[in-house]
């Protein structure tokens, strides 16, 4: 609680009148009508905007080889994407292939390793594959040639590696800032959160002070009950057990949020076993197919979407840009779109990486990239 808030409360409790109750009453209606807005501004359907100027991309593309290398190849969020990076490179001719790997930091080295031995023009570490862990092999990278980028990893505001030939940061931030949002939203100002995160991941410190950061300026009863740091390998063995005892020790727990929508697949159950999936909502950020699923199955209440077809595109795109000598993006640009009961049908049946976010994103890339 900061310090002005804390002032006026006291004042009340010294004074105990009843205007200082209808205070407090407006200060919660108010917060929740801010949040409110926010909410509603990110259920409208998303819009393209070019990065730059025109160029023609498959003139860039010819010849040229992209590998993919994801935090870990278990994660059905990067998974889609490269699935799709894939797919758009046979459409400009870029050869786009995926190092497979178990989220093993000497995994992600053996991949670069990879690369320099078999000359691949660029790589692509994406999303938690951190760049400080293998920077001896940035630096051998760089000494060779291969151009070495990051992409939805940082949060804008992080500094890149000087390493990295580039960067397409997303803001972390905007997402625990629409998840807080979210939850003051829909309890009407009354949030009681668990948060399941990652901290060996750079940009969940910025997502989670998104959250905390919309309590605080939107709801003075919401409060982050605990949060749950689990690391990448282990979320397939700590996240459930953690979050039920976390259920059974925070009673008044209404949400529980992984920040990671990957993490929801263990978290569902947690939530079931404990036989509070009536009080306990679970919202979450990515908009990873099987997420979008869980919504229609009424197990999620809430994804912020990601177009991971989007994404692909404008990563390939920023890092074309940078091969054209043209300026790179200062982010990645993908909008976020929330997902909830109302229109993850939209998705499709089951959902699937390219839907609910319309087709005119991809008419605006092709036009960009000189491919009508």
């Amino acid at each position: 609680m900061n310090m002005d808030r804390k002032r006026v409360w006291l004042m009340c409790a010294s004074m105990l009148l009843l205007p200082c109750a209808a205070a407090q009453a407006d200060e919660v209606s108010e917060g929740v009508a801010r949040a409110t807005e926010i909410i509603e501004a990110h259920r409208k359907p998303p819009v393209y905007t070019p990065a730059g100027e025109a160029f023609d991309i498959a003139a860039v593309a010819k010849g040229k080889t992209m590998l993919s290398i994801p935090n870990t190849s278990s994660n059905q969020f990067l998974k889609g994407i490269i699935t799709r990076e894939i797919a758009v490179g046979k459409e400009i001719g870029l050869d786009v292939r995926e190092w497979e790997n178990q989220g093993q930091p000497n995994q992600w080295v053996q991949g670069i390793e990879y690369a320099i031995q078999n000359k691949i023009d660029i790589v692509d570490l994406i999303s938690g594959v951190n760049p400080a862990v293998v920077e001896p092999q940035l630096q051998a990278a760089r000494d060779a040639g291969v151009k070495v980028f990051t992409s939805h990893f940082y949060d804008p505001s992080q500094p890149a590696s000087p390493l990295l030939e580039g960067d397409l940061p997303v803001s972390f931030y905007k997402q625990g800032w629409l998840l807080g949002n979210w939850m003051v939203y829909k309890t009407k100002g009354a949030a009681n959160a668990i948060v399941v995160k990652t901290d060996e991941v750079p940009p969940t410190g910025p997502l989670v002070q998104g959250i905390r950061d919309a309590f605080e300026k939107n709801c003075p009863n919401c409060t982050i009950l605990q949060e749950i740091n689990v690391g990448i390998t282990e979320w397939g063995t700590k996240i459930q057990p953690s979050v039920q005892s976390a259920l059974i020790a925070n009673p008044t727990a209404n949400y529980v949020i992984p920040i990671y929508d990957s993490m929801s697949q263990f978290v569902v159950p947690a939530v079931e076993l404990t036989g509070k999936s009536e009080t306990v909502k679970i919202a979450t950020s990515n908009g990873t197919p099987f997420v979008l699923d869980f919504i229609r199955e009424g197990k999620v209440e809430m994804d912020i979407g990601e177009s991971l077809d989007w994404i692909a595109r404008a990563t390939i795109d920023g890092y074309m840009r940078k091969l054209a000598g043209l300026p790179m993006p200062k982010d990645i640009g993908v909008p976020y779109y929330i997902f909830d009961a109302s229109n993850v049908e939209s998705a499709g049946i089951p959902a699937e990486p390219n839907k609910g976010y319309g087709d005119e994103y991809v008419k605006g890339f092709k036009e960009t990239w000189k491919m009508q």
